[in-house]
């Protein structure tokens, strides 16, 4: 399906989509410019995009496959694609792949997950036969076990790996365990999650002559967003044109933000999706314009992963720069916050993985430095400790395959709240 001009889109949408000729009512009769419509409300367009009856569809269920998305952050919802428009998905984004660094002949190995309608194994092998190169596609999923996936990945010489940081990372963590390494492996491609600096050196020591890059940045209910951007920022990428539509929205006015290093929201237009349209949707993420090239932007994280523990609001990337400020010498390979209650106060936990064992006792100092780097950074949370109203932040080691996951997308849980509710 090819990319529709925006102003037959809004049209095309306005007629048949009881949700949007509600949201629109109030708009001119002709509207072309997406600055001119209201963002959508994600709670009111998932209570409209129900699978019977929805009022969001344009035309009735009759020819889609339909998977699950919200998985990991709330109750599941469903988003539909007919096959014109699955199959313009993946050939965009098999473009993109190449632009990733996929090249002729690699075998790929696809460690993402599948079934519970989950799209993302399926959306990667697609993407991959899809891809204007010749490749050799490994269908392994992220459910084997890390022996399995070693065995199959020597067995047929995988080239390139890809799946979520999560996976890899647990992959990664066998390999050294057990001594050994895979230095056939020249890319990794990761998705669905951020990939940071702590989980690139656990990566580097199972993989020493793979480069780890973005496999792209799509999500099933939004859609295509960015394609790899080659350089030594992971981060960065750019819209699918003319399939996607990228805008960056300032927090409190959304107002478009159009000067490069200003933070905003993302929110983004498929030009190929009709019979779910998803016109002006908030992706999640926050963002900003690199300035470097047409359309580049860097991702900067999810718009509100955090936590609040008693009356202290703390995000992952507070923790995570902590850790990398303390950890000088490269012993943390990953990250959970653990929110817990007890005797009537809440407690945050940093459970943290290392990368070896703790031989000469370093990790007592640094857990204390990382304690130290969080609370000047939030100083809100020890003048809580010392008011009574939270217990003091404590710091837990473990392996990564102790983390908790997402049980269908495999995708770490970075805030783990373990508060009872009843």
């Amino acid at each position: 399906m090819s990319a529709q001009k925006i102003s037959d889109l809004i049209r095309f949408t306005r007629r048949n989509s009881p949700y949007y000729r509600d949201l629109y009512a109030s708009l001119p009769p002709h509207v072309d410019r997406l600055a001119d419509l209201p963002v959508i409300d994600q709670e009111a367009f998932w209570a409209a995009n129900t699978l019977r009856d929805s009022r969001v569809l344009t035309g009735p269920l009759s020819e889609a496959t339909v998977y699950k998305t919200g998985g990991t952050t709330g109750s599941p919802k469903f988003s539909v694609y007919t096959r014109d428009e699955w199959r313009t998905f993946v050939t965009s984004f098999g473009q993109g792949i190449v632009d990733a660094g996929l090249r002729p002949g690699h075998r790929v190995a696809d460690l993402f997950y599948a079934g519970e309608l989950y799209a993302s194994f399926l959306f990667v092998l697609d993407s991959l036969a899809h891809a204007p190169v010749d490749n050799v596609r490994l269908p392994i999923g992220g459910g084997a076990s890390p022996e399995s996936m070693v065995t199959t990945l020597r067995d047929l010489a995988a080239q390139v790996v890809t799946g979520t940081p999560t996976t890899l990372c647990r992959l990664a963590e066998h390999l050294v365990s057990t001594g050994a390494c895979l230095d056939a492996v020249e890319l990794l491609l990761f998705g669905g999650e951020a990939l940071f600096d702590d989980q690139r050196r656990l990566l580097t020591a199972a993989f020493p002559r793979a480069e780890a890059r973005s496999v792209g940045y799509a999500s099933v209910d939004a859609g295509l967003l960015g394609s790899p951007v080659p350089g030594p920022d992971s981060r960065v990428h750019r819209a699918f044109t003319p399939y996607s539509m990228v805008e960056i929205l300032d927090d409190s006015t959304d107002e478009p933000v159009t000067e490069p290093g200003r933070a905003g929201r993302v929110v983004v237009t498929s030009t190929f999706r009709r019979l779910m349209p998803v016109i002006r949707y908030p992706a999640g993420d926050r963002a900003e314009w690199t300035g470097t090239g047409p359309g580049h932007f860097r991702i900067l994280g999810r718009a509100e992963e955090g936590v609040r523990v008693g009356p202290v609001s703390l995000y992952t990337q507070d923790a995570q720069d902590a850790v990398a400020a303390a950890d000088t010498t490269g012993q943390v390979v990953g990250m959970q916050l653990v929110v817990r209650r007890w005797d009537g106060r809440d407690g945050l936990v940093l459970r943290l993985a290392a990368a070896r064992d703790d031989v000469h006792g370093g990790r007592a100092a640094l857990a204390e430095a990382v304690v130290a780097e969080l609370e000047t950074v939030r100083p809100l949370y020890p003048d809580s400790v010392r008011a009574g109203f939270v217990h003091p932040l404590s710091v837990e080691w473990a392996r990564h395959r102790d983390f908790a996951v997402n049980p269908r997308s495999g995708k770490l849980v970075r805030v783990l709240d373990e508060r009872p509710t009843g």
